[in-house]
């Protein structure tokens, strides 16, 4: 799971990068939110999730970590795309707000299944 992560990780930095690259050369910032969720949410937390694999999960393969792995994609590419369509001016705040907010339950959801992950395989270990 920690090589899955990576490269989910460096994906996301990847188009994290374009998309400030192309905020540049428009002199268009208005997807600033969007650029700083898709580098903070998907490359650094992805990031930061392949490291607690290598170091402490003793198992990635279990459906926990899947799901895990799963409800942070999900959860962080809804809100990317929410994020893009509300700056981008396609959907007003009334419409993808309700979205958004789902999104945002299933990131910490994510972070909260980590944490159990992390729990599980340290109580083993030690």
């Amino acid at each position: 799971m920690d090589r899955k992560y990576v490269l989910t990780a460096l994906g996301y930095g990847v188009l994290g990068m374009a998309l400030g690259v192309y905020m540049g050369i428009s002199q268009n910032h208005a997807q600033h939110v969007t650029h700083a969720h898709i580098l903070l949410l998907g490359m650094v937390v992805s990031f930061i999730y392949a490291i607690i694999h290598k170091l402490w999960i003793t198992d990635g393969t279990t459906t926990l970590s899947r799901v895990q792995y799963y409800c942070h994609q999900v959860g962080i590419l809804v809100m990317f795309i929410g994020l893009f369509c509300f700056y981008q001016g396609l959907l007003p705040g009334e419409k993808i707000g309700p979205v958004l907010s789902l999104a945002s339950v299933v990131v910490f959801a994510g972070v909260v299944l980590m944490k159990v992950l992390f729990i599980k395989s340290t109580r083993k270990a030690g």
